[in-house]
């Protein structure tokens, strides 16, 4: 890019010189020519024509001169072949006088000697004053260019460098990755992937030895390590996850296939054992039913495939609604509903279901005649959405872990109440996925209070867009229970 600026810069100085001397020559004979053509109606007085017309001709010096120019020439100019008359001869030259740069330029004159009638005219045209002004501004113009070009350079050399920076990351990196290799040593270099090769999933528990490696190879072996403790614990949870379904399921399955085999005996005579086969039958694949869709529900969780319709809810109208429901269901229990007027941006469907499942394990783990009380208030920001109850509470060792599948407050209830313990664990992923989180609060023999904590938020999208969930919150229990809260529970 310099060089061509730099040719561009010097053609187009080159045609300022061409241009500018041409128009200097065109406008100097042009003035020679008017003067030349009134030589004839000129008197010479003094040895100098007459004033009177010369007076116009501004820029020009006219005296007659004794002696004839050095040198004639017999060439005609082409601005001569312009003269309304012949004269005997005319001679051109440039003349300046001595002294310093500026009074050299200044000094320049146009000199043309014309012979005429037995004359000499000699007539000088300054042209000094032309030449300094454009030496002037031709510096100017120089100082420009060469501004422009630094520029440019500077420029270029940073494009250049924005442009070869990534190679010489490349190159760097190259280096350092040529003087680690160096350091390595082969053989144990060799030994990490045949390890590696060792690992599958029967033997997820082993870990590279830290110790035996060198120092360059250390915290390759780390992450791999904490990568392998996080593929352990995913696997482990799979296993854990599909026997604990195979086992629910076995268990149903197992109710059906002894009622199907008492009425394959006796159910054509056995009124009473034809009834009670059928009940149970009807009952057991209930339960099968409900622990599947519970399944389904959790695998299109898993998988973010469940869509939500964000609208505003008033929470006192659904808690009305929900606790409407539970009445006709359920006439063993006393419900209280406390809630003030509330505004949520969320899925209705989604959170209708969470409190569903807090009031259907808050009637299962209380006894007939207990008190359940659905209350919802504003605190700080949040929507806290509780159902307390007066039942036989959680167990310690088992409250760390009651949002997990499978996991129950009471196996001794578990056939007379149904359930698989996977109903928390909906509560819990749909509170996630509306940036909320779950807080409980138990004690055995004086009952439990499990709260959905939910922003108070009135934004959402246009009415009636779904969307596939929200950023997960996450859930938080509280480490320690309050002494002072029980009471409460109620």
């Amino acid at each position: 890019m310099f060089f061509r600026l730099l040719g561009l810069f010097m053609s187009f100085n080159l045609l300022i010189f061409l241009i500018a001397g041409a128009a200097l020559i065109v406008y100097s004979e042009r003035k020679v020519l008017k003067a030349i053509d009134l030589l004839p109606y000129a008197p010479v007085v003094s040895g100098a024509p007459d004033t009177g017309e010369w007076m116009e001709l501004a820029g020009l010096n006219i005296q007659v001169i004794s002696a004839p120019p050095p040198v004639s020439s017999s060439f005609k100019w082409p601005f001569t072949r312009y003269l309304s008359f012949e004269p005997d001869y005319v001679y051109r030259e440039l003349q300046a006088q001595g002294g310093g740069f500026n009074d050299a330029i200044r000094s320049i004159d146009y000199v043309i000697n014309v012979g005429y009638a037995g004359n000499v005219y000699e007539i000088r045209i300054d042209i000094g004053t032309f030449i300094l002004y454009f030496i002037y501004a031709f510096f100017v113009l120089l100082a420009f260019e060469l501004l422009t070009l630094i520029t440019q350079t500077a420029e270029d050399r940073r494009l250049i460098r924005r442009t070869l920076h990534p190679i010489s990351d490349l190159a760097r990196t190259a280096q350092s990755l040529s003087e680690i290799n160096r350091t390595l040593d082969p053989e144990k270099m060799k030994a990490l992937p045949g390890f590696l090769n060792g690992i599958d999933a029967g033997r997820l528990d082993r870990r590279i030895q830290i110790d035996d490696l060198q120092d360059e190879l250390k915290n390759v072996a780390v992450a791999v390590n904490e990568m392998l403790d996080r593929i352990n614990e995913s696997y482990a949870a799979q296993a854990r996850f599909v026997s604990d379904a195979s086992h629910e399921l076995r268990t149903p399955i197992a109710v059906i296939q002894g009622y199907a085999n008492l009425l394959d005996r006796w159910g054509a005579e056995d009124e009473k054992a034809l009834r009670e086969s059928i009940s149970a039958i009807k009952d057991e694949a209930e339960n099968m039913n409900d622990l599947v869709e519970q399944l389904l529900f959790l695998a299109r969780g898993d998988s973010n495939r469940i869509n939500m319709l964000i609208v505003n809810i008033d929470l006192s109208e659904l808690v009305e609604e929900v606790i409407t429901e539970s009445r006709i269901i359920d006439e063993r229990h006393e419900f209280n509903v406390v809630c003030e007027k509330i505004t949520i941006s969320a899925d209705r469907g989604l959170i209708k279901q969470a409190l569903r499942i807090l009031i259907d394990n808050a009637i299962k783990y209380t006894d007939k005649g207990g008190d359940i009380t659905v209350s919802a208030a504003a605190d700080a920001g949040f929507a806290r959405l509780s159902v307390s109850d007066s039942g036989i509470g959680i167990k310690p060792e088992i409250l760390p872990n009651v949002f997990d599948r499978f996991v129950r407050a009471d196996e001794s209830r578990t056939r007379a109440t149904g359930g698989a313990g996977l109903g928390l664990s909906i509560a819990q992923w749909i509170t996630e996925k509306h940036n909320g989180y779950l807080e409980v609060l138990s004690r055995e023999d004086i009952g439990t209070r499990i709260t959905m904590v939910l922003p108070l938020e009135t934004v959402q999208p246009e009415a009636g867009q779904p969307r596939a969930g929200q950023q997960q919150g996450s859930y938080t229990a509280p480490a320690e229970q309050n002494e002072d809260d029980l009471p409460e529970l109620i």
